[in-house]
C-alpha cells in the first residue's frame, strides 16, 4: 500500500454526490477544469499527480474522461456505492438542466442575444480548457519527450484528421519504450 492510500481522507457517498453535483452544475465549457478545482484545491481529497494519473487514464478508456475520472473517484473513496453516488451527482442534475435549457431555447434561440451569449460562452470554455492544460502541463515532469509525442498526437489527430485510435495505437508504444529507457 503506498503513502497516499495509507493517508487518504475519509469520504462519505453523500459527500461524493455532493461534490460532483457541484463540479456538473458548475462545468459549463468543460468539466476537468471545476473537477481539478474542486476535489484539489477546494476539497483537497487527491494532489494534483494523483488527479493527472486518474484524468489520463480515464482518456484512455472508451467513454467520456471526465465520467470514467468520476467513476474511479467514487470507487477509490467508498467502492461501487461510491462510485454510484459519483455518477448520480454528476449526471443527474444537467440532466434536468439540459431537459430545461433545451425547452428555453426552442423558444428563444433564434433571438439575436441568445445567440451572442452562446457564442460569448463558447469563447470562455476554450479559455478554460487552455488554463487546464497549462495547469497540468506544470505538475508534469520537465523532459523534452513528452513534449514531442504530444506534438506528434495534436498533428496526427488535430492536423491530419487521423483516428485516434490509429495515432495512440502507434505512438503508444514509442512513448512507454521512452519512458521506460529514461528510467534506466
Amino acid at each position: 500500500m503506498d503513502q497516499t492510500e495509507s493517508h487518504k481522507p475519509n469520504v462519505s457517498r453523500f459527500k461524493l454526490f455532493l461534490a460532483f453535483s457541484r463540479i456538473s452544475l458548475s462545468s459549463f465549457g468543460g468539466a476537468i477544469f471545476w473537477a481539478r478545482r474542486e476535489l484539489i484545491e477546494r476539497r483537497r481529497w487527491i494532489t494534483e499527480r494523483e488527479f493527472i494519473e486518474m484524468f489520463t487514464l480515464g482518456q484512455l478508456l472508451p467513454g467520456p474522461n471526465v465520467l470514467n475520472l468520476t467513476v474511479m473517484f467514487g470507487y477509490r473513496f467508498a467502492g461501487w456505492t461510491g462510485a454510484a453516488a459519483s455518477v448520480a451527482g454528476f449526471l443527474g442534475w444537467p440532466c434536468l438542466v439540459v431537459v430545461g435549457m433545451g425547452v428555453l431555447y426552442q423558444h428563444y434561440g433564434a433571438l439575436p442575444q441568445v445567440q451572442q451569449a452562446l457564442t460569448g460562452m463558447s469563447s470562455v470554455a476554450a479559455g478554460l480548457v487552455l488554463a487546464t492544460a497549462i495547469k497540468f502541463a506544470m505538475v508534469l515532469p520537465r523532459r523534452w519527450r513528452p513534449w514531442i509525442f504530444g506534438a506528434l498526437a495534436f498533428v496526427g489527430v488535430g492536423g491530419m484528421r487521423w483516428p485516434l485510435l490509429w495515432v495512440m495505437s502507434a505512438l503508444a508504444p514509442w512513448a512507454v519504450f521512452a519512458a521506460w529507457k529514461e528510467q534506466e
